[in-house]
């Protein structure tokens, strides 16, 4: 029998059990949302007591799974405009975006810190198209590696809002000096949304590390005040066009916290002729 992978409690890197789970989770429903089979697999292979996260994260469960629907059509669509596209999933944790979105052509590179990538080749072999960097997205040495034959997306789902506003928007001024045209599509959370964020998921998930600072998102075209090349090109709420299959209660929730933009998908366009 294959040893297990343990996962450390108390490091931040432990927050990356929750998505996965969430998709693990859902895929064995039996009227899933959304089918991940590699999660289901990578699950399989962690030594990890998903207990806790099972009964305190029905309603982020359901979050989970929408910002991996949102994130996959969004991929899909850039895919189909850019057959030979290049995609960055910053802060990749244990995502599995690329084996839903694979067209055989795309170039894709999983960023996260280099523990992060450690723990992942347990799970994944890079290979032509498919490969990993170990680094900080804030050190931004890593644009070097990128090859880019036919548009550029960033992923960032679950990431940007651990860091501080500030820190965001220099590395979105240091993308547009870079590359000059590029999409970002990611989740943010608002002001209040951040509050619920700490509380309930990561202390009642049973997470130990804490979640201290962060940067709340509101409003949204805020975003186009820290330079002139950054264009927001859409956010849509979290639940918009997810609540098909969700238990009453939760669509209550979700339609409550679509209202008060809790939590959005937001897509940024970065052009420097703009």
């Amino acid at each position: 029998m294959t040893q297990k992978i343990c996962i450390e409690k108390g490091k931040i890197q432990e927050t990356l059990l929750l998505p996965l789970w969430g998709r693990a989770f859902e895929t064995q429903k039996n009227a899933p949302r959304l089918i991940d089979n590699k999660a289901v697999e990578i699950i399989k292979m962690i030594e990890y007591d998903f207990s806790n996260i099972e009964k305190t994260q029905a309603m982020s469960q359901h979050g989970w799974v929408a910002r991996s629907l949102h994130t996959d059509r969004m991929a899909l669509k850039f895919v189909q405009e850019h057959p030979e596209a290049t995609i960055v999933n910053i802060g990749c944790g244990l995502d599995t975006t690329f084996s839903r979105i694979d067209n055989g052509k795309i170039m894709f590179y999983e960023l996260d810190l280099p523990d992060v990538i450690t723990l992942r080749k347990n799970f994944y072999e890079d290979n032509d198209r498919h490969q990993s960097i170990a680094s900080s997205f804030l050190d931004t040495e890593w644009f070097k590696e990128i090859a880019i034959r036919d548009g550029l997306l960033f992923l960032a789902g679950g990431v940007f809002y651990y860091f501080e506003e500030e820190q965001i928007k220099d590395f979105f001024v240091k993308s547009a000096d870079y590359f000059g045209v590029c999409d970002f599509y990611f989740d943010s959370l608002s002001p209040m949304g951040m509050k619920i964020a700490k509380k309930q998921v990561l202390k009642k998930g049973g997470m130990g590390m804490s979640m201290d600072g962060g940067w709340g998102l509101k409003p949204v075209h805020s975003l186009e005040k820290w330079d002139k090349r950054i264009k927001v090109m859409d956010a849509t709420p979290m639940s918009k066009g997810m609540k098909k299959g969700v238990p009453l209660p939760y669509k209550i929730i979700s339609t409550i916290t679509d209202m008060l933009g809790i939590c959005s998908m937001v897509h940024v366009k970065i052009d420097s002729s703009l």
